[in-house]
């Protein structure tokens, strides 16, 4: 079964690290980098002339800043998905990048074939966070509340996992710590297409929309 090609542009001012990408990028067939941007102020520019379906896009730029051209880049008719790529994992820019519609967020440092799976599973539809990058988002969620409402969540975080059959328990909890569909399978023993599966039933049954918010209500429970 073939699989559509994922168009690729990057967006960072640091040379050496659009070659890295681009080596790493080039070692999957079905991803086709389209363009390249040295600043988030060309970003839209980039987009409308090369239509990619992923940009990676850096946060700290000279002129534009990725979270700006996040913004600006979701704002264009037929937007791309935009995965922010950065070296810094703090909690404010996890949500700034969240908030403004970035569907991924990953440090530089991830492994390559992390990387390359995540501009797969963003180019599908499937927000993607590295689990350093969960950790802080969920820290600067739960950091929000007092004690008395992160006992009320606890309990209803509790009820609502308790609906989940206990492999579905077994893929949340593995989402909670940020793990890929791969490496879920991976421990699990469970193909992609499974694990898959499952996280769709979990989003269902939770009434929830994306992984993020399900490894939220899995720190919740705990």
């Amino acid at each position: 079964m073939s699989t559509a090609t994922v168009r690729v542009a990057l967006v960072d001012d640091d040379p050496l690290v659009r070659a890295g990408l681009t080596m790493i990028l080039g070692g999957d067939p079905a991803l086709e980098l389209v363009g390249e941007a040295a600043d988030g102020a060309d970003a839209a520019d980039l987009v409308r002339r090369t239509r990619p379906d992923v940009v990676l896009m850096d946060i700290r730029m000279p002129r534009r800043d990725g979270i700006a051209a996040t913004g600006d880049l979701l704002a264009l008719p037929d937007a791309p998905k935009v995965l922010v790529l950065t070296t810094f994992d703090a909690d404010e820019m996890v949500l700034r990048a969240l908030r403004v519609g970035a569907h991924g967020f990953l440090l530089k440092d991830t492994p390559p074939a992390r990387l390359v799976e995540a501009v797969h599973a963003v180019a599908a539809g499937e927000p993607t966070l590295s689990p350093r990058a969960t950790t802080a988002l969920i820290a600067a969620v739960a950091g929000r509340d007092g004690g008395d409402v992160v006992e009320r969540r606890r309990a209803v975080a509790r009820r609502a996992l308790s609906a989940l059959t206990e492999r579905e328990r077994e893929v949340a909890l593995a989402l909670g710590r940020g793990q890929t569909n791969l490496e879920i399978g991976g421990a699990l023993h469970l193909s992609v297409a499974t694990v898959k599966a499952h996280v769709g039933r979990i989003l269902t049954k939770l009434g929830l929309e994306n992984r993020t918010q399900v490894a939220i209500l899995v720190h919740d429970a705990e």
